[in-house]
């Protein structure tokens, strides 16, 4: 058969030089990487044979094995699973086919420099190149099943691999490790040790539900010696609680979701009577590179009878709790279930809402036993959490009593709603918030003026879903959600009659400037008023009470949705200098060319201090700087 030469991908050949040159405080996981491996080839077997039954594949004896040859110094680990064709090898192999590969790579290059690299292995379906941590070699040999040719991929972990089709090869996947020269001075990670290789079984795979074999190599008697199997295959979520440690959740953890570093929290649900499941859920440490992108593959493993049926089960989470890994194993469904049954089954349905409530009233416990815990749940999936409040109106108030957010009050500590109602000024009747891009910029937004001189507290809102929640949740505990940046802000309070007659003697002093602006700015903007809500700031736009904001209209077209320009408001501040001045020069007649261009420049400035961009970025440079020049 032909031999052929290929490249490796760029981001895979980076992954591979860090493999191979990196010093791991635990080199170990190569081996759990690989019976992970082999334990998803049998179980996708199974899978197709249970929906294919013309299948040609024998699934009498689905296992795992384990050859270790000393004096070749190799260790094989071989599957009889579902194998992979000519194609699928070069394309699963070869490269890294992930939109977050870059932001992988880094994260990776980081934690070596930290001493915790070895937790980011299996992220990516990167966990076959751990295999050159410890060997020198690596040849892989395998056979889809069903079909009759198989293929043989090998590679030194350089720049290359070849690829062969032979015709030999067994149904399923073996890989061949030649490993590096022993190490006299660390016989405890020496991988040709059959004790070496029983304890990393049972320490990180002993849970899987297939055997793991191994023939020993000192046997008694004639004949063949008889493989053993290393490790229990005992289903934790069918244990109790009492019979499982931590540890061997969590390495069920790393088993199901690839990332190699511990959960923040494990969730056990067992319910019975008519309807029968066990559950066993998993709140990571850490959110995923690709959380937020369309590929990214959500849901739990779905067993019914303790017999697999399908990974990403969508139909059992709602989309807001997609970071939830786990195991879900159904006592009454059938073993031929589909993914277009699921989605309309009655009894799917009432354990999708179970387990919701189950995780979210988990995150109020952390919330309110463990503030440190709760403190990395919330950094980490706040922003994924809060788009429930948009699409799962049923547990709306658990969400919102979960949910923080951080506050003109602190600068360190966010707040909830129920702390931020706790802390309202007497009389106060809503609770106040401002969206942007970062605390930085909203922060010094002329828009909290007022707030900030009147001590009212204000909620800093930065994910771009929160400009989405807020708007559909409407209130709090009977409490207003108002934006600060829309509609008309009075926070003048009870017996503040003499604010109230100024402001009216105000409006009657600026009427005419505030009529002319309205018509020299009419293709920007629909009124022109006084603001109640600025102290500093010469002048501010606002959007009106029902409008949508400069921020959410940019997002709907950003998902292809026409959506018209709205004019917004510009709000000038009668206490200002220059706003005094303009009303000056009005009412004095001035000349109104130059009187339309300071308009036009105060306009400018207002959209600039609110993090926008003039209409006209050159004209408004050119205008700056000729009002410079004639200053000097």
């Amino acid at each position: 058969m032909t031999t052929e030469t290929f490249e490796f991908q760029v981001e895979a050949r980076q992954l591979l030089q860090l493999m191979i040159h990196s010093v791991y405080s635990n080199k170990d996981v190569f081996l759990r990487e690989l019976v992970s491996n082999a334990s998803d080839a049998l179980d996708k077997l199974r899978l197709e044979k249970l929906r294919d039954d013309s299948l040609d594949a024998d699934v009498s004896d689905l296992h795992i094995e384990i050859d270790v040859d000393k004096e070749a110094r190799t260790l094989t680990v071989r599957d009889n699973g579902i194998g992979m064709s000519y194609d699928e090898v070069g394309r699963l192999i070869g490269t890294i086919a992930n939109s977050g590969t870059a932001a992988f790579l880094q994260e990776l290059r980081e934690a070596q420099e930290g001493g915790g690299a070895e937790g980011l292995i299996g992220q990516f379906g990167v966990g076959f190149y751990s295999g050159f941590m410890v060997a020198d070699e690596v040849t892989l040999v395998t056979r889809r099943a069903g079909e009759d040719q198989g293929t043989r991929w090998s590679s030194r972990g350089e720049a290359t691999y070849t690829l062969e089709k032979v015709d030999d090869a067994p149904q399923g996947t073996s890989v061949t490790l030649h490993l590096k020269p022993a190490d006299p001075e660390n016989q405890l990670h020496d991988y040709t040790s059959e004790w070496t290789i029983r304890e990393i079984v049972k320490r990180y795979s002993d849970f899987i539900t297939w055997p793991i074999r191994m023939v020993p190599a000192d046997h008694d008697g004639d004949g063949a010696p008889a493989p053993e199997t290393l490790n229990s295959m005992k289903a934790l979520w069918a244990r109790s609680r009492d019979e499982v440690s931590d540890d061997e959740y969590h390495e069920l953890y790393k088993h199901i979701s690839h990332d190699w570093r511990e959960p923040l929290e494990t969730i056990r649900l067992q319910a019975e009577g008519t309807f029968e499941y066990q559950s066993l859920l998993f709140i990571p440490a850490h959110a995923p590179h690709d959380l937020f992108t369309r590929d990214f593959k959500r849901g739990v493993q779905l067993y019914v009878k303790r017999v697999f049926i399908m990974d990403d089960c969508e139909a059992l989470l709602p989309p807001y709790l997609r970071f939830v890994k786990g195991v879900v194993d159904a006592q009454d469904l059938s073993l031929n279930v589909s993914r277009e049954i699921l989605q309309q089954d009655r009894h799917i349905r009432m354990m999708q809402r179970r387990l919701t409530k189950k995780v979210l009233s988990t995150v109020k416990d952390l919330m309110t036993k463990d503030a440190e815990r709760y403190a990395t749940f919330w950094r980490e999936f706040g922003t994924v959490l809060k788009e429930g409040l948009v699409t799962d109106p049923d547990n709306r108030d658990a969400l919102l009593a979960v949910a923080s957010f951080a506050t003109t009050h602190s600068e360190d500590e966010p707040t909830t709603l129920a702390g931020y109602v706790e802390r309202m000024k007497d009389g106060q009747d809503a609770v106040y918030y401002i969206t942007g891009e970062s605390r930085q910029s909203i922060e010094n937004s002329p828009h909290l003026e007022a707030f900030r001189a009147k001590g009212i507290e204000v909620l800093l809102l930065t994910d771009p879903v929160d400009e989405v929640w807020a708007d559909a949740v409407g209130e709090y505990e009977g409490k207003k959600l108002r934006s600060v940046t829309k509609g008309e802000i009075d926070l003048d309070g009870e017996g503040e009659e003499k604010a109230g007659e100024e402001r009216e003697k105000q409006a009657e002093e600026y009427a005419g400037l505030l009529g002319w602006m309205r018509e020299q700015l009419d293709e920007d903007i629909k009124e022109v008023r006084l603001s109640t809500r600025l102290t500093v700031s010469p002048a501010c736009v606002v959007s009106d009470a029902h409008d949508l904001t400069p921020a959410l209209e940019n997002m709907y077209r950003a998902m292809g949705q026409e959506v018209p320009r709205t004019k917004r408001i510009l709000e000038l501040n009668p206490g200002h200098p220059l706003v005094k001045g303009l009303n000056q020069a009005y009412n004095d007649r001035a000349d109104r060319s130059e009187l339309a261009e300071s308009a036009e420049l105060l306009h400018a400035l207002a959209v600039l201090a609110e993090g926008g961009q003039p209409k006209d970025p050159a004209k408004f440079v050119r205008a700056v700087s000729e009002r410079l020049e004639r200053t000097l």
